[in-house]
């Protein structure tokens, strides 16, 4: 009688490959099919991204709100999207204050314990997470119409800057670059991150024309700075915490915050240098 081989399962890298491969996948095609698709998938990052935050955070006995942070995280980016579209006026945002000091009311009915600590610990993920997604929507409107072209550029940039860092420092790294909280980054590794950043953003410069060069440029280096120093917050993050990856969402990869850490802290300083110098 034949006997059927039990399969073998895959092992990490083949995971992190195969995830990479689609994940990349799924993000250029919502991202450049249209600004819904780009809409709705931001939209799913947002609430998975807020809701992996408190779940870290309750792992450890805290106890934020996490109804109302998901509600407040998410109207905050449907609201800016829809203000950024032309489809909602600006005063709607107003509405969001009033919903953020909810959180303090109710934690008068929650009877739980340290009830400032959990008001803050809940607002804290809609800052950290839901606004950076939300600002996203400035750069995807910069023109006044929909660029995919400075959302897949600026992904490009993140993905160049992580495959130069790694190249380089596996290759040439002795210099330790933040040893306390991420021993395995090194000065060069982050160098050739930059060299790597520059280059692609030259490139993008070629053929994406809604950004000029000097703009594209003055993005990888953001991109290159501030990418890594989100990398940096998110292990501190861990590490206060005391845990390996914030989540198993990504197969490989992590959680949702292990993916998009870089992004997070870079988003509002592109927003605040493609604004303020056109």
């Amino acid at each position: 009688m034949e006997q059927h081989q039990p399969k073998k399962e895959l092992n990490n890298l083949q995971q992190r490959l195969l995830a990479g491969i689609i994940g990349g996948a799924v993000f250029i095609g919502a991202i450049y099919w249209s600004e819904w698709t780009f809409f709705l998938l931001f939209l799913a990052l947002t609430v998975l991204g807020v809701l992996e935050f408190y779940r870290l955070l309750s792992s450890r006995g805290f106890q934020p709100n996490r109804v109302l942070g998901v509600v407040l995280g998410a109207g905050l980016y449907v609201c800016g999207f829809a203000v950024e579209r032309g489809a909602l006026s600006s005063d709607w945002l107003l509405l969001l204050p009033p919903v953020a000091f909810l959180v303090l009311v109710a934690e008068l009915y929650r009877k739980k314990e340290n009830p400032f600590t959990n008001v803050a610990l809940t607002l804290l993920g809609v800052l950290y997470i839901a606004a950076p997604f939300t600002l996203l929507h400035v750069l995807a409107f910069l023109p006044e119409r929909y660029s995919w072209q400075i959302i897949l550029g600026v992904m490009f940039l993140i993905w160049s800057s992580d495959t130069g860092a790694y190249a380089a420092g596996k290759t040439f790294g002795k210099n330790k670059l933040f040893p306390r909280i991420s021993p395995g980054k090194t000065w060069e590794g982050w160098a050739g991150g930059v060299v790597l950043s520059l280059a692609v953003a030259w490139l993008l410069a070629q053929f994406y024309a809604d950004l000029t060069l000097f703009q594209w440029l003055g993005v990888a280096v953001l991109v290159s700075v501030f990418g890594v120093l989100g990398d940096l917050v998110e292990s501190m993050l861990k590490r206060s915490l005391e845990v390996k990856d914030s989540g198993t969402l990504i197969p490989g990869h992590g959680g949702i915050l292990d993916r998009f850490d870089s992004l997070l802290l870079v988003i509002p300083f592109l927003v605040a240098f493609l604004a303020l110098l056109p």
